[in-house]
């Protein structure tokens, strides 16, 4: 890496970093009264959490089937309202078991 460029690179990224968590309390002194963009501002942190998450759970284990099954048994339990170490531990078997099936065919 040449060291010439480190300083600037992380005053920019302290800057940019910065305005996205200042810009939001300077544009909004005063409580918002809309109900859809209090809804939409309240449904964004899920939305963005499940873009991010969903493709990376079809990809962790290297095999669509494990993956997929994986995500099943994750969902069905998380119907069931099983705690989070349960739907977690349950779905790790589940992609396990699958991915030792596959390797045994």
């Amino acid at each position: 890496m040449n060291w010439q460029y480190f300083l600037p690179y992380v005053l920019v990224m302290a800057v940019v970093t910065y305005l996205i968590r200042m810009l939001p309390l300077a544009a909004f002194r005063r409580r918002i009264n809309s109900r859809f963009i209090r809804s939409f501002l309240y449904y964004v942190p899920y939305a963005v959490l499940s873009a991010m998450t969903f493709p990376a759970i079809l990809y962790a284990t290297g095999s669509l089937p494990s993956a997929c099954a994986a995500l099943a048994i994750a969902l069905v339990l998380a119907w069931l309202e099983k705690s989070l170490l349960t739907v977690a531990i349950a779905a790790s078997a589940a992609a396990l078991i699958v991915q030792a099936a596959i390797s045994m065919i």
